[in-house]
């Protein structure tokens, strides 16, 4: 049991109260909710519906425990007082969920723990350390009956029967508020070096493969315009030697430090060029696909990362065009920023799963009180 829910348990603090008192309203008036932290993703996903209904006030860390390298925080908590906190410690959160705040505004709230969990996305290390499901150990959550839930803990064995605070991740909020949740987080590497290396696209992938298939600390990597970017972390002893194998100019520090923040953050010359180009109405497309599928003949600009499976194309073409690209090797396509969303924000399902995935919102929320639209189109 999360220390929120031990705190339910004998007195609901007063911002709970108020969401519960919120939920059981719209529940009643047959109302929808748009539930909203930091606010720094309301582009993604379906279009947002309802009244807004802020986690704000449910912030704060309500335990850490370096030594167990678990940290638990309330929905509401900005993702940058819990890395502060993990920072003073020599930890992190490993996969880098981007934070989409404005970094030269210190009264920017940037993105929650909240949405982070509810969006699921992660940053240029997710292919060598996981995704954020990979880390949720147990959460608390507001579900659409306004009845809090608790799932899993705050170790690492604690699983019995279906996992549903994983399920939280990536589910944008449809099956309820995530009132608190507890991570497992990871020592900082003791050494990190950063490699630039010319290369088309097609040999960026090739090598890319191939050194994935080697026991190098290969940590994050990232393709665009003719260069290719290798992240190595580890043991001082291994980032030497993997250097040494794979070549390439070594990037200052600080400047690496900036490089993988902007792509983290989005905030880097790609990703500022995109949301240039989709305000003149193209969009951003992030393509799922197996990371040896050869370069996608697609019109606009692309940005590989995480060893060539995520594709970032910022094109004009038509949602089909891609989504068929996407499909023919294996993989999806999700529109991630544009603001013609008429042909669906994330590839359709196939019948079952579409299904499964109605019958488990119905289970937390029987009347459709959150998100409404946000992961799956009206029925």
């Amino acid at each position: 049991m999360t220390a929120l829910s031990t705190a339910v348990a004998t007195e609901t603090p007063p911002e709970l109260a108020r969401l519960v008192d919120q939920v059981q309203t719209a529940r009643a008036e047959k109302l929808q909710l748009d539930i909203r932290g930091g606010g720094t993703k309301t582009f993604y996903g379906g279009l947002a519906q309802g009244l807004v209904l802020h986690t704000r006030g449910l912030a704060g860390i309500s335990s850490y425990e370096p030594s167990e390298l678990v940290i638990t925080a309330r929905g509401g908590t900005l993702l940058a007082e819990v890395e502060a906190a993990l920072s003073e410690k020599g930890q992190c959160l490993p996969f880098e969920p981007p934070r989409f705040g404005d970094a030269a505004d210190a009264s920017a709230r940037g993105g929650t723990v909240g949405g982070m969990v509810a969006a699921g996305l992660a940053g240029p290390a997710r292919v060598s350390v996981g995704g954020v499901r990979d880390y949720v150990l147990g959460a608390t959550l507001l579900n659409g009956r306004g009845e809090l839930l608790s799932f899993g803990g705050q170790v690492m064995k604690n699983v019995a029967g279906y996992d549903v605070s994983r399920a939280l991740a990536g589910s944008l909020g449809v099956l309820g508020v995530i009132c608190e949740v507890s991570l497992k987080v990871l020592p900082l590497p003791p050494a990190t070096l950063t490699l630039r290396l010319e290369a088309d696209q097609a040999s960026a992938i090739r090598r890319l493969n191939e050194w994935g298939g080697q026991p190098l600390p290969l940590n994050a990597s990232a393709w665009w315009d003719g260069m290719l970017v290798l992240r190595l972390s580890g043991a001082a002893a291994a980032v030497r030697s993997a250097q040494e194998k794979i070549g390439g100019e070594v990037v200052e520090a600080g400047l690496a430090a900036t490089f993988w923040t902007g792509l983290r953050d989005h905030r880097d010359e790609f990703f500022i060029g995109a949301a240039k180009t989709v305000e003149s109405g193209a969009a951003l497309w992030r393509l799922s696909v197996p990371a040896t599928a050869p370069p996608l003949k697609l019109s606009g600009e692309q940005l590989l990362e995480w060893g060539g499976a995520q594709r970032w194309i910022c094109t004009s073409a038509p949602a089909g065009v891609l989504r068929e690209a996407a499909q023919a090797v294996g993989g999806h396509a999700v529109l991630f920023r544009g603001h013609d969303k008429s042909a669906g924000t994330f590839a359709p399902l196939a019948p079952a799963v579409a299904r499964i995935q109605r019958e488990l919102q119905r289970a937390f929320d029987p009347d459709g009180v959150f998100n409404p639209g946000r992961l799956l189109p009206a029925a």
